[in-house]
């Protein structure tokens, strides 16, 4: 190991996944660490423990898929790069088709056992109530969606900028033993069979049109949290409560988290669900189940009973009841330079979802760069860019100034929580796509799929060569 007598610590505030990711990048690279985390002397109104990295909303970290989706490509990266968030992950796997599902409390628990066994990691529980005192020549901010408020105005203070705040919704989950498996079956859609799954991953609710728009009256009707001082804030369209979809549109949900194309209802294959509800395991031992796409503002008295008209859940017994939080972001195109630095103020980085990203992998790949960045700074190395046809690059551009600024409205703030996609990487070269050898009939669709597919190689290759230049230097 690197001799670290000559190296002053690097600050990390924040034990969530980006926090977490980033000590353990710069740990990796031979500087010692202190991570601040509060939880354990101040709670939030998300987190249910003290463990470092607690997944607050799903267990999934979604698609897997390294060759032809965006997150799967990230996911890869982040192994490449020596990833602590992907390593406990994938060794705390449950069964969820093509996608990455985690048991949370064994996720967590290899996190913090993980971060609390590195020797040139001190972790110390405590509130950080204001930005770092000067003499933290580096640090990260890595509070997430939950940032103190003391913090928060405090980084208001500083940037002269406002952070704006929405609210992320939290699914329910459901004990399994609750669930009719009369009415219900096993099947991922498809029947995709991923790299964890067998191809019976999910358990299906049918719902014929009736049951449809009776469950999209209630939910339209069903009494819901107030925003109060926080009325008006604006969703992520990623992350939309139910109940909110259902008031864009009764098609909606059946064209959404409800959609009943690639299923077949195991107990009656002749007549086709109008709608079907899916539920993902949520832990180990399958006792649990999440729904997917049920994030929901429900109070939890109307909650309980909108969601067991729902056929196969009538007995439903939750673990936990869908609630929201609040999650606030800086405007990190102003603020940020490329490295994620805070340009008013030299050696002060920010990580995660506070900077704008949208995610788990996202927020923790976005604690990985900034650590390495941190890292490197403190070696006085310093650490090329990852390029933009990267997922890792293609994030980080958008974070930092990827942005559409309307020239019709000059001034207004138009950055936005963006999970990783194939809209963010750069567009291929000309002629890089080519109708396979053979192949006579070449549509559009087979054009999309090679293209994501070339994108996905690209980028991986370039990411490989990225860390690889990062390792010689």
């Amino acid at each position: 190991m690197t001799d670290t007598s000559s190296y002053s610590p690097v600050h990390v505030i924040g034990g969530g996944l980006a926090g977490s990711e980033a000590a353990w990048q710069i740990a990796s690279a031979g500087i010692p660490v202190i991570l601040h985390e509060m939880r354990g002397v101040r709670g939030t109104d998300a987190h249910k423990t003290d463990g470092l990295a607690e997944l607050v909303c799903s267990n999934s970290f979604r698609s897997d898929d390294a060759t032809s989706n965006a997150v799967g490509v990230l996911h890869a990266e982040m192994r490449l790069a020596g990833s602590l968030i992907m390593s406990c992950a994938d060794r705390n796997q449950v069964p969820a088709g093509g996608a990455l599902a985690v048991d949370r409390d064994g996720f967590s628990d290899a996190v913090t056992a993980a971060i609390d066994g590195h020797p040139l990691i001190t972790v110390v529980r405590e509130e950080v109530p204001g930005l770092p005192p000067k003499d933290w020549d580096l640090a990260i901010i890595a509070t997430g969606p939950l940032t103190a408020p003391s913090l928060a105005s405090a980084i208001q203070a500083e940037t002269g900028a406002d952070a704006l705040a929405f609210f992320d919704a939290i699914a329910p989950i459901i004990h399994t033993e609750s669930i009719d498996m009369d009415i219900c079956w096993f099947q991922s859609r498809y029947d995709k069979v991923g790299p964890g799954g067998t191809g019976k991953d999910y358990i299906n609710c049918p719902m014929d049109e009736a049951q449809y728009n009776a469950f999209v009256d209630a939910l339209i009707a069903g009494d819901k949290t107030g925003f109060k001082e926080w009325e008006g804030t604006p969703y992520f369209d990623g992350c939309l409560p139910i109940e909110v979809m259902a008031e864009r549109g009764r098609e909606t949900l059946r064209h959404g988290p409800m959609k009943p194309m690639g299923l077949t209802n195991a107990h009656n294959p002749a007549v086709k669900a109008y709608a079907v509800v899916q539920l993902r395991q949520d832990n180990a031992l399958g006792t649990l189940y999440n729904m997917v796409g049920f994030q929901t503002k429900l109070k939890y008295g109307a909650q309980a009973e909108v969601i067991r008209m729902i056929p196969g859940l009538e007995k439903a017994e939750f673990a936990r009841l869908g609630g929201l939080h609040r999650n606030t972001y800086i405007n990190s195109p102003v603020l940020l330079d490329k490295s994620l630095t805070l340009k008013s103020r030299p050696g002060l980085r920010f990580a995660g979802q506070i900077t704008g990203c949208e995610g788990y992998v996202e927020s923790a790949s976005i604690g990985l760069l900034a650590g390495r960045f941190a890292a490197a700074e403190r070696k006085g190395q310093p650490l090329p860019l990852p390029p933009e046809t990267t997922a890792f690059g293609s994030l980080l551009n958008h974070i930092t100034g990827g942005h559409i600024v309307s020239d019709d409205e000059p001034g207004k703030r138009s950055f936005q929580p963006m999970n990783i996609n194939f809209g963010l990487f750069p567009l291929l070269e000309p002629g890089a796509i080519v109708k396979p050898e053979g192949v006579k009939r070449f549509r559009g669709k087979d054009k999309t799929v090679m293209k994501k597919q070339l994108v996905a190689q690209r980028a991986l290759e370039d990411c490989a060569a990225w860390l690889k230049a990062d390792q010689s230097a």
